[in-house]
């Protein structure tokens, strides 16, 4: 791979990567389906390493983004702080115990069509929670049953094509909690998911299965510090965008556009393009 092949598709996998980290379009997903697309394969091994600093690129936009409210959660009395944790537990168990199996099926030949399934899924989760969102009256201060409710979407949200922000936003506004607070906390949740993520992939660089190396030529290098440096810029882009989406209650869009994308999907795969 050469240079310029190298950074123009390192910045299309920063930009996506740090759009649908935070829009509730599934990151994961997206990058699935990139990465076949764009036929982008630095090795297995480089190609985890490049997903890890484009995982740290999107990481540094949400943190500069909520600085104030991570320092908040170390003040007394702790209890956002608690919640948070309890709220990552059923993600970390479930990533430690099924990460591997989920991203095996998702390679494998009925990756397509599953990914195609997930982003349907996450479709249908947006339309309810406008329709939730819209016509519920009342809502209720963040508390530990909507804190709990959305750590165990977010761990549904493992599966690729399944939106993380848009299953925790789920959960929060059906469970009846403020749609301010609800935001606040989807966001900050992404924060040890994030890094969760960071650190299973760093375990499978740093202890590889026997005979597999990191291999990335210098081009491979120089891309992915664009696509770091882009991802960084489109997930401050869209943590802005995603804040004033949750308050308007207006997932419409983006629920049609996973729609098309899962229609998009199926026909690919059925072409036998993908």
């Amino acid at each position: 791979m050469g240079y310029f092949e190298a950074i123009w598709k390192s910045i299309i996998l920063g930009t996506v990567q740090g759009l649908t980290e935070f829009l509730p379009v599934s990151s994961s997903g997206h990058l699935s389906l990139l990465q076949r697309v764009l036929n982008y394969q630095a090795g297995t091994a480089g190609m985890m390493f490049v997903n890890v600093m484009l995982h740290l690129g999107t990481l540094f936009a949400v943190v500069w983004v909520f600085r104030r409210d991570i320092l908040a959660l170390f003040k007394k009395p702790f209890k956002t702080l608690a919640m948070l944790i309890v709220a990552t537990i059923p993600a970390g168990v479930v990533g430690l115990l099924f990460n591997h199996d989920i991203d095996e099926l998702f390679k494998g030949e009925m990756g397509i069509p599953l990914l195609a399934v997930c982003f349907a899924f996450t479709a249908l989760l947006l339309l309810v929670t406008e329709y939730f969102a819209r016509r519920r009256k009342k809502f209720e201060p963040l508390g530990w049953q909507h804190s709990v409710t959305m750590g165990c979407m977010q761990a549904v949200a493992l599966f690729p094509g399944i939106s993380r922000s848009g299953s925790t936003i789920f959960a929060g506004t059906v469970s009846g909690a403020d749609r301010g607070d609800v935001a606040k906390f989807s966001f900050l949740m992404s924060i040890p998911v994030i890094l969760g993520s960071v650190a299973v992939e760093l375990k499978d660089i740093v202890f590889p299965d026997e005979g597999v190396t990191i291999t990335m030529a210098g081009a491979e290098i120089v891309g992915m510090i664009f696509g770091v440096v882009f991802a960084a810029a489109a997930g401050f882009f869209a943590v802005k965008v995603m804040l004033n989406v949750i308050k308007k209650a207006d997932y419409k869009w983006f629920s049609l556009y996973l729609a098309l994308l899962s229609l998009c999907c199926l026909s690919l795969d059925i072409a036998g393009v993908l």
